[in-house]
């Protein structure tokens, strides 16, 4: 056993090095094919020994479900930033800085500060991380919380692959703080395939941090920038420069963004290079982060109640705004999950007029302190071309009418049923919004695919021939359909043909167009790709479907529930019975396959007029390339259509081969 413990521990660090390389660096050393014979070795020798080490990277898919979040209290006390919004009140705090600095050389003229020298960072906007380190080892990680106390969520940060779970520095107890975050353009993937896409990556973040659930945060492939060590009960440092050579020698991802100066102007000007190019960013920022560099003028300048002296974060233009929070609705999803919508008053937030926001549910809603808000002053944010949000209200006080949260169902009356941290109705049969959201949903280009078909159309077949199941659409006639008002023959005819024609569509389509509970257009591909037939699927166990790779038991438990559900048994049965195949697609042989992109590593963006974005990954994945989100220095090739946008930009700044011509990419896919 001794033996197999060493050789598990040489080859968990070999893991980890080849990880800090590829996630850290963006410089990999093994092909992928390589670096999983590593993993699925440690895996073997993990199930042969029964012995899973403290930081072996196999506890980063995610563990069981949590119960809840303990307190950690900080070792050292996490700090906010004193807020500038203009150069004036730079100025102001840089006039403060010298003041107490020449204050202080006055009365200590033996050993005076020097003058002060300046480090500028990026503000990212995400969740404040604070790791600690025992010996080398990751013992504990924790939100921010109130700088003093915060929740332990160690279970959630092993999952992110930029944390390292050991650290060379073995000589005592280092804390260490960053920002935990979902990179835009992960986002963007996680979304084009997620059941319910979410509505920001800051908020995806944090949601993917506080949830009970680590199998989701790992789900959400987070990042994390890191950028002080807040406490170390052996290490001291001379300056900034020095702290952050410790992250980097350490194996922490530091972002690049970092610069060091000597006079303010040269601040001035800096604040305004990154003002400019923060849309240009794969992360959220909202502003930049200014630092004294000298760590004996930090000590001596010392802390306001709330503040560090030494430092100050420089707040961008905001997107954000005031306004009134006239209405709270509360709408019906497809799978029957209640979500609360607020109405304001229109404000004009980046030159787009808002009157519609986001809360994501009744806990968003109490949290916010928002209960009785109504006829409130909010605070609003939009980012990211994404539905605004309300941050929560300008006052403390409980000034305005209350928000009534439902028990019974706004739409059919049903007594809803609260599972985590959503309300559901459970009253799918005659749920209206239900039906026509499992009608349009079934019918979506990602699912069956039927031309001519729209939510207005599921609307109309519902309410004149009684359609409530994706089964009773083949059965309709033409007869039906002509007789609906703005049905003409010819479009009755084009909707049964697009019909007929989905009876033909793949399995994987078929399972996502059926909706199950927590699981995507991916999940559904992992499954007809691993069953083969939509029987083996349905007849599937848990302990099969836990097996599969990035299949947890949340997801496994609703795949069984779905399957054994008897109104969706019957659906199926007639969906079968009218003609539906669901047939697995057949793979290629890639062993065969003669194309440039067999093995590589390709980005897509923009559109394209021949190909949708999913025909083109399709086709690519077919010849054996790997497409993902983001350009790196580990991409290939970019495929670009029109509008493409920064990724275009990275890959020529990376000197990325690109493909801007259609008819080029189909000839070098060999068609």
């Amino acid at each position: 056993m001794t033996d197999a413990l060493e050789a598990m521990k040489k080859l968990v660090e070999e893991i980890h090095l080849h990880n800090y390389y590829y996630y850290t660096l963006d410089q990999p050393t093994l092909t992928d094919q390589a670096y999983d014979k590593l993993y699925d070795q440690l895996v073997q020798m993990e199930k042969e020994t029964g012995i899973v080490l403290p930081d072996s990277p196999t506890r980063r898919i995610g563990g069981e479900l949590l119960k809840g979040f303990d307190e950690h209290t900080h070792l050292a006390r996490l700090w906010s930033l004193d807020k500038a919004q203009n150069h004036e009140a730079l100025d102001a705090w840089y006039a403060r800085v010298q003041r107490l600095i020449q204050d202080y050389n006055s009365k200590h003229p033996d050993e005076p500060l020097p003058d002060p020298s300046f480090a500028v960072e990026l503000k990212f906007d995400g969740l404040t991380l604070n790791l600690t380190y025992r010996n080398g080892e990751l013992v504990q990680a924790a939100t921010r919380g109130n700088g003093v106390v915060g929740e332990g969520i160690l279970a959630q940060v092993r999952t992110i692959r930029t944390v390292p779970l050991t650290i060379p520095y073995k000589d005592g107890t280092v804390e260490v703080q960053g920002e935990g975050m979902m990179f835009l353009s992960v986002l963007e993937e996680y979304n084009r395939t997620a059941v319910e896409p979410l509505k920001n990556a800051r908020n995806a973040a944090a949601g993917a941090l506080r949830n009970l659930n680590p199998q989701v945060t790992a789900s959400r492939k987070l990042d994390a920038f890191f950028y002080n060590v807040g406490y170390s009960n052996q290490i001291r440092f001379s300056n900034h420069q020095e702290m952050v050579q410790f992250l980097k020698d350490n194996r922490f991802k530091v972002n690049p963004h970092i610069r060091f100066m000597d006079t303010i102007d040269e601040v001035k000007a800096e604040v305004a290079k990154i003002e400019a190019m923060r849309h240009e960013l794969d992360y959220l920022i909202d502003g930049a982060v200014i630092k004294l560099t000298d760590m004996r003028t930090r000590e001596v300048l010392g802390y306001t109640e709330k503040f560090p002296r030494w430092a100050i974060a420089y707040k961008f233009e905001a997107e954000e705004a005031t306004t009134i929070l006239k209405d709270v609705t509360w709408e019906v999803g497809r799978t029957g999950k209640i979500t609360p919508v607020a109405t304001v008053e229109a404000v004009d937030i980046g030159g787009v007029t808002v009157q519609k926001c986001t809360l994501n549910n009744a806990g968003d809603i109490e949290r916010k302190n928002l209960s009785r808000a109504l006829g409130s002053l909010v605070y609003i944010r939009r980012s990211n071309d994404v539905i605004p949000e309300i941050l929560g209200k300008v006052t403390e006080e409980e000034d305005g009418e209350a928000i009534v949260i439902p028990e019974q169902c706004p739409s059919c009356g049903s007594q809803l049923v609260e599972k985590g941290a959503h309300l559901f109705c459970e009253n799918k049969l005659d749920c209206k919004p239900q039906l026509i959201g499992r009608l349009s949903h079934f019918a979506s280009r990602d699912a069956m695919d039927i031309e001519t078909f729209s939510v207005k159309t599921a609307q109309q077949l519902h309410k004149e021939l009684g359609v409530r199941d994706p089964a009773d659409l083949y059965d309709l006639t033409l007869a039906q359909l002509v007789g609906l008002e703005r049905f003409g023959e010819k479009k009755a005819q084009n909707l049964l043909d697009a019909l007929e024609k989905s009876k033909q569509k793949d399995l994987a389509s078929f399972l996502f167009a059926l909706g199950i509970p927590n699981t995507g257009k991916t999940t559904t591909k992992v499954l007809a790709d691993h069953f083969g037939s939509l029987e083996a699927v349905m007849e599937a166990s848990q302990e099969e479907l836990v097996a599969i790779h990035d299949i947890g038991d949340i997801v496994a438990d609703s795949i069984v529930q779905f399957f054994r559900d008897p109104v969706i048994l019957e659906s199926i049965t007639r969906m079968k019975a009218a003609g539906v195949e669901a047939k697995p697609v057949e793979k290629k042989d890639l062993s065969q396959v003669q194309s440039v992109f067999s093995g590589k590593t390709v980005v897509l963006t923009g559109t394209m007029e021949k190909l949708t974005r999913d025909e083109a990954k399709e086709r690519l994945e077919a010849v054996g390339a790997k497409v993902t989100g983001s350009v790196s220095k580990k991409t290939d090739y970019v495929i670009a259509g029109e509008k493409a946008g920064s990724k275009l930009d990275k890959a020529k700044e990376l000197g990325i081969p690109v493909i801007e011509d259609e008819e080029q990419f189909l000839r070098m896919l060999g068609e």
